[in-house]
């Protein structure tokens, strides 16, 4: 996997995390205003993104839908 940089920032209301490529891997912001709990789900999250290379498909809707599938389990 790709290196990637890992953040707590205060986000926007209803955004748990981001995940942005950079020149050598990517950087993944967590809403420090979640719990632990849910800010350990949003970096699951956020690694899954990473995994499947959802930054190659253009469809956003169908890879959130995949994704939130996954939170589920």
């Amino acid at each position: 996997m790709a290196d990637t940089y890992t953040y707590l920032l205060d986000l926007p209301d209803g955004v748990n995390e981001m995940v942005c490529p950079c020149l050598d891997g990517f950087t993944i912001y967590i809403n420090a205003r979640l719990d632990h709990e849910h800010q350990q789900q949003a970096y699951r999250h956020a690694l899954r993104h990473i995994e499947r290379n959802d930054f190659e498909k253009e469809d956003v809707g169908a890879i959130e839908a995949e994704n939130h599938k996954e939170d589920k389990r």
